[in-house]
């Protein structure tokens, strides 16, 4: 039994509740509440003039995948650029659950992150979820059932193959080329389907193919990355073309657009926001497009699309709130609807009776650059005190 006394306890579904007491047992939130009794046997940390958040949710890593600390010269094992078009991946054989940045973004209050495959490649394959609890192999972080299947536009894929002079070397490349595959495993899935009941007209196995079969009945969400309003514009059409679940990944220019992505109702996970203008479709980066797109009406979760870096997202979204993105929606973005992205609402992303008792508590705002997070909990296993630093 767990125990959190008079912290200031942001559920972010029912309001806060200040000087409140949250109470967990066998990984699950029990009892939410002002005067609650404390259970004798109860372990208790006392969260005086702390913030007691839900476990912060982020939508869009790369940890586990980066060989983190890495030597000069090195890359990471999330973009394998052989081919354009490389759905039968997993990134969860790239993972690496002894990697720094599980750890590193244990104790800036995140408990559950999803890790994708690169932006390189048109497909890169299916990326998954995993809690950042201690482990040794990711069979013992991942959360099964939440996989997700990445695809990506704009200068990534034309860069890593376009040099090669293989195909994508142009943006409409990259549609004909998204579109022809989608093509095939749609007409792959169907012969799948109308040979139900007769193995004899089953198609021949494809193993490129067949891990695309859940993304065109519209069985696995697609996380389509893209920065500029002309590939936002072609994630949507394509998506729409074959009835895809899609969510749309960093967004840059969608400040100039924010009417059709509320028209659409679709997803956007927003950043990362404090990275210079590398490369040309980054340069109208702005901080407050999050703003800009939630006051449309547009669900955004904001992500930092690093490794061991995320730790520091909590402090870029206060930057995103000084440019005018609410309180509310910043404390949203990196919990209840990340949570939905992934499919995981009935169990993260809030303080409730029932939920996994996934939760942070920090000594001031949860985004200020002065704040640090003293204890996160993992499914009731609590680590911690992380400030003042034990060494």
């Amino acid at each position: 039994m767990l125990a959190i006394t008079n912290g200031k306890l942001l559920t972010i579904t029912q309001g806060v509740i200040e000087g409140g007491t949250l109470l967990a047992d066998q990984g699950k939130i029990t009892a939410i509440g002002k005067d609650l009794p404390i259970p004798e046997d109860a372990q208790v940390i006392d969260a005086t003039g702390c913030w007691v958040t839900p476990g912060l949710v982020e939508a869009h890593s790369h940890i586990g995948t980066g060989n983190e600390p890495s030597a000069s010269g090195s890359t990471g094992d999330f973009n394998e650029t052989s081919s354009p078009i490389t759905p039968q991946l997993r990134v969860m054989d790239s993972f690496n659950a002894r990697n720094m940045g599980v750890a590193e973004t244990r104790r800036a209050g995140f408990t559950t992150c999803c890790t994708l495959p690169g932006s390189a490649n048109l497909i890169g394959g299916t990326g998954f979820v995993f809690k950042t609890k201690e482990g040794r192999v990711v069979e013992e972080l991942m959360v099964p059932g939440h996989e997700v299947m990445k695809f990506a536009l704009g200068e990534n894929p034309r860069r890593a193959f376009g040099s090669k002079d293989k195909m994508p070397k142009t943006r409409m490349g990259s549609a004909g080329l998204l579109r022809e595959t989608l093509f095939q495993a749609k007409v792959y899935a169907d012969a799948q389907q109308a040979a139900q009941g007769d193995p004899s007209k089953m198609p021949k196995p494809d193993f490129r193919l067949e891990p695309l079969v859940p993304v065109v009945r519209g069985q696995m969400k697609c996380r389509i990355h893209c920065h500029r309003v002309d590939d936002i514009a072609t994630a949507i059409r394509i998506a729409e073309e074959f009835h895809l679940d899609y969510a749309l990944e960093h967004v840059t220019e969608g400040i100039y657009i924010p009417d059709i992505l509320a028209d659409k109702g679709v997803t956007c996970v927003i950043g990362p926001m404090m990275t210079g203008p590398y490369k040309e479709e980054v340069w109208n980066r702005s901080l407050k497009n999050p703003a800009r797109l939630a006051r449309a009406g547009v669900k955004i979760c904001l992500t930092e699309d690093n490794g061991v870096l995320t730790k520091y997202l909590p402090t870029h979204v206060g930057q995103c709130m000084a440019a005018g993105l609410e309180e509310e929606t910043a404390f949203r973005a990196l919990t209840i609807v990340p949570a939905e992205l992934l499919g995981m609402a009935d169990r993260i992303g809030s303080l409730e009776v029932g939920k996994d008792a996934d939760i942070a508590i920090f000594d001031g705002h949860p985004f200020c650059n002065f704040t640090h997070c003293i204890h996160t909990i993992i499914e009731g296993q609590v680590y911690g005190p992380f400030w003042p630093d034990e060494d």
